[in-house]
């Protein structure tokens, strides 16, 4: 799901200058950045911090100017929760805005006809700002829709053509800020970069999608084997109420067992009725926590029963894994087996003499 969130909204490849917010599109090659293997997509983009104005609520956003091609590469119409992936239409420039910004706007789009409107304040470049005069330039942009991709995009993120992000910026017809680059499907984004590098030579710092955002990645990554290793300390924990369970049931059973040895039982047939007895009860557990558990498990894969908060509504993914079903039963069983084994055998160690 994490991997989803980001690599759709971000691209595999992104191209910035080493120096400088902006640069000059010319300085590279776009035909042979193009033609390198792999690369599939390319969108340019020009992006500033802008401050966006709702009737009496304000907020900041990154608006981000980007081709059309964009849209496409984000897979923009299947991320929409209200109106329509576009940002040119009728003569008419369109900006697509991130859930959680329309919500602090108090905005909301039109079913039926019309569209909401904000009013967006670029800061002015290469100007000198004196007292009395207005450092913003001021554009009032109507909204194709809303959008949700993940919570840093949904609260912070404005997308308006590249045209109107330049005319707003005050730029010139060649500048931008960052090339996004989409690969080919089964194409490794390190092997495109490489060869990218290669391309575009020096001045510029190419980032894969996962060194843009590695400490979510590996946030992403390691969260398992922490959670794991949570449950593991919980079953840890739980294991004590069968050493308990046990070890009432061994005195309870005490004059039982003396009986059973007066009449020629030996210590390790004893020893074998209470671990039994001991894995019994583990396995009673584990039979019915696992039938709970993948129980739930598909009635929210089939049933949606639990939904992502600040989502739109979508149901919070659930996936079923038979390797990490066999890692948890597996340590369950090896727990049980080790809380079973050890308190019989100190309790008949203690209590029966040779």
């Amino acid at each position: 799901m994490i991997e989803k969130l980001y690599s759709e909204y971000d691209s595999d490849i992104t191209i910035r200058a080493e120096v400088g917010k902006t640069f000059n599109e010319n300085r590279l090659d776009l035909t042979a950045v193009g033609q390198v293997e792999g690369a599939a997509q390319i969108s340019r983009a020009l992006e500033e911090v802008v401050i966006l104005k709702h009737e009496q609520k304000w907020s900041n956003a990154n608006l981000i100017g980007v081709d059309t091609t964009f849209l496409k590469m984000s897979e923009m119409s299947s991320h929409m929760i209200d109106g329509a992936a576009y940002l040119y239409a009728d003569a008419n420039h369109y900006g697509i805005i991130g859930a959680t910004l329309l919500d602090k706007l108090n905005g909301y789009i039109p079913e039926n006809s019309g569209h909401e409107a904000l009013v967006c304040y670029v800061p002015k470049r290469n100007v000198k700002i004196r007292l009395g005069k207005n450092p913003f330039k001021t554009e009032v942009i109507k909204i194709a829709g809303r959008c949700n991709f993940n919570r840093e995009v949904n609260a912070q993120s404005f997308v308006v053509s590249l045209g109107l992000a330049r005319e707003m910026m005050g730029c010139t017809n060649n500048q931008i800020s960052a090339l996004y680059i989409n690969c080919s499907e089964g194409v490794n984004s390190e092997f495109v970069k490489q060869r990218l590098i290669d391309v575009i030579g020096e001045g510029f710092v190419v980032k894969t999608n996962y060194e843009k955002n590695e400490l979510i990645y590996k946030t992403s990554k390691s969260e398992k084997i922490i959670v794991l290793i949570i449950l593991l300390f919980i079953f840890i924990l739980a294991a004590f109420n069968l050493v308990a369970s046990l070890t009432m049931l061994f005195v309870e059973k005490l004059a039982n067992v003396k009986t059973m040895l007066s009449y020629g039982a030996s210590r390790s047939l004893i020893f074998r009725i209470f671990f039994y007895e001991g894995m019994l009860i583990s396995g009673k557990g584990i039979f019915i926590g696992a039938f709970v558990g993948y129980a739930i498990c598909f009635i929210q894969m089939y049933f949606n029963v639990v939904t992502m908060p600040n989502s739109g509504g979508e149901a919070f993914p659930m996936n079923v894994s038979v390797l990490d079903g066999a890692i948890i039963l597996s340590l369950v069983s090896i727990l049980s087996i080790l809380f079973s084994f050890i308190p019989v055998k100190y309790l008949i160690h203690k209590n029966i003499n040779a």
